[in-house]
């Protein structure tokens, strides 16, 4: 028996609440089993609590069959169907109350919690994957009977977690992938790695698929799943994740469980997170893919339910990769400056660039230090620079030059220009200075000017 222990998420349990109506309703929850039926293994049963603005706080379960008899289903609204994933000690997911709450404020809609927990709740990891085609055929199921009812399947959009996103994608595949649109949050990796179209989730699977990918080095899938692959952090470590094993079960499930904490913070509004399309993680973080030149006039792609402004062009790309960075705390956001200078210098120097943005007392400092850069007569140099504070408005900035040289005499660096273009924020404006003469290793600090149209 394989064991896939410490991947579940902490459990809780969520109490009946009053209706609209005040008075108190019978509400249904998600299953909450004990370790030892984890232990002694469950008979698959899928349940489906329905979720709508009348019964937000209160979830009924469907009866899969007699969709007339369900006063709450609204079929000429969207449905979102929200799919949890591998269940080792059989908890209820932290995160469902959540989702249920921010799905229902992007617009309104049937939200359908799809709790196959006695059939992802088991010790042998093996056994929840043979169980997902048969939860996956439950599923096509109900929703072949929601479209004998009126329901359009362009108007599904299955949200998967782990495990669950190949669920979600074995019900596209059955559906001949007319659903709408599938969301995969770090699809699962074991068991998947290496597996065929057809045996996992695909492009194939829904009109439009996206995917965000936060533990690909361990129980995420790598690669490229969608039509357009978010990459946070590359898709790899997550900030602020451990990385010891002596901490315990967090070493195991931060990075895989970051992508519903993104996807979360995405759905509030509150991260905003604009990623971009780039060939690689390290292309981008070397400031080669900052224009996004094929989604003119729209912005950059950003992590979120809204994806609209960017659906055709992404369908016309192809599959696209897209990467971001984030902090290791709410709200995630990183403040993107691009960084254009042009040095002039006498000596050939090699460093790094430091960077320090002021307000008043406050101040954040990044450092592009991926690589070395190389400074001699009349060098352009172009850098992505990354900041965990958004300080408004600046005041002073202050850079560095570091080059690691501690004997010899410090050499003059001399900046033609150097202009910090605001990457997320395009109504603020361009910050410059000119000719600016500067010692390695020494910090020079100068307020920013308007720039010159022309350069």
């Amino acid at each position: 028996m394989l064991l896939w222990p410490l991947i579940g998420l902490v459990a809780f349990l969520r109490p009946c609440k009053a209706g609209q109506s005040g008075v108190d309703e019978q509400c249904d929850d998600f299953t909450d089993l004990d370790f030892h039926e984890c232990f002694l293994g469950t008979t698959l049963n899928v349940k489906l609590l329905l979720y709508t603005k009348a019964n937000l706080h209160c979830g009924r379960q469907m009866n899969h069959h007699q969709l007339s008899s369900q006063p709450l289903l609204n079929l000429s609204l969207p449905t979102a169907f929200v799919i949890h994933g591998y269940r080792p000690t059989g908890a209820p997911p932290v995160w469902v109350d959540h989702i249920v709450q921010l799905l229902s404020e992007q617009q309104d809609m049937n939200v359908l919690v799809v709790d196959w927990n006695r059939g992802a709740a088991n010790l042998n990891y093996f056994t929840a994957v043979a169980n997902t085609r048969q939860a996956a055929s439950n599923l096509t199921g109900f929703i072949l009977n929601m479209q004998a009812e009126g329901a359009s399947l362009s108007s599904i959009h299955m949200i998967g977690v782990s495990l669950g996103a190949h669920l979600a994608g074995f019900v596209g595949a059955n559906l001949k992938g007319k659903i709408g649109r599938i969301t995969g949050l770090d699809p699962a990796g074991p068991m998947f790695t290496g597996a065929t179209p057809e045996e996992r989730l695909d492009p194939s699977d829904a009109m439009f698929v996206d995917v965000l990918h936060t533990d690909m080095n361990s129980f995420g899938l790598q690669g490229q799943h969608g039509h357009i692959d978010y990459y946070a952090n590359g898709g790899f470590d997550q900030p602020g994740c451990p990385k010891t094993i002596f901490s315990g079960k967090s070493y195991f499930v931060c990075d895989h469980q970051r992508s519903v904490f993104l996807y979360l913070c995405a759905l509030n509004r509150t991260c905003n997170i604009t990623a971009y399309p780039c060939s690689s993680y390290s292309d981008f973080l070397d400031g080669r893919c900052l224009q996004c030149e094929a989604f003119k006039p729209a912005s950059c792609p950003v992590l979120g339910y809204d994806v609209s402004k960017w659906r055709d062009t992404l369908l016309r790309l192809g599959q696209t990769k897209a990467y971001f960075t984030t902090t290791a705390t709410l709200p995630y956001k990183k403040v993107s400056y691009r960084v254009d200078m042009v040095t002039w210098n006498q000596y050939l120097r090699w460093g790094v660039v430091i960077l320090r943005l002021h307000s008043g007392k406050n101040f954040t400092e990044a450092c592009a230090d991926r690589r070395l850069i190389r400074f001699e007569q009349y060098t352009s140099t172009r850098l992505l620079i990354q900041f965990d504070e958004d300080l408004q408005p600046i005041q002073k900035i202050s850079l560095r030059i570091a080059t690691g040289n501690v004997i010899g005499p410090r050499y003059k660096i001399r900046l033609l220009h150097i202009r910090l273009t605001p990457l997320e924020e395009p109504d603020r404006p361009l910050m410059c200075r000119y000719d600016i003469i500067l010692e390695e290793n020494i910090e020079v600090a100068f307020r920013p000017l308007p720039c010159d149209s022309r350069l």
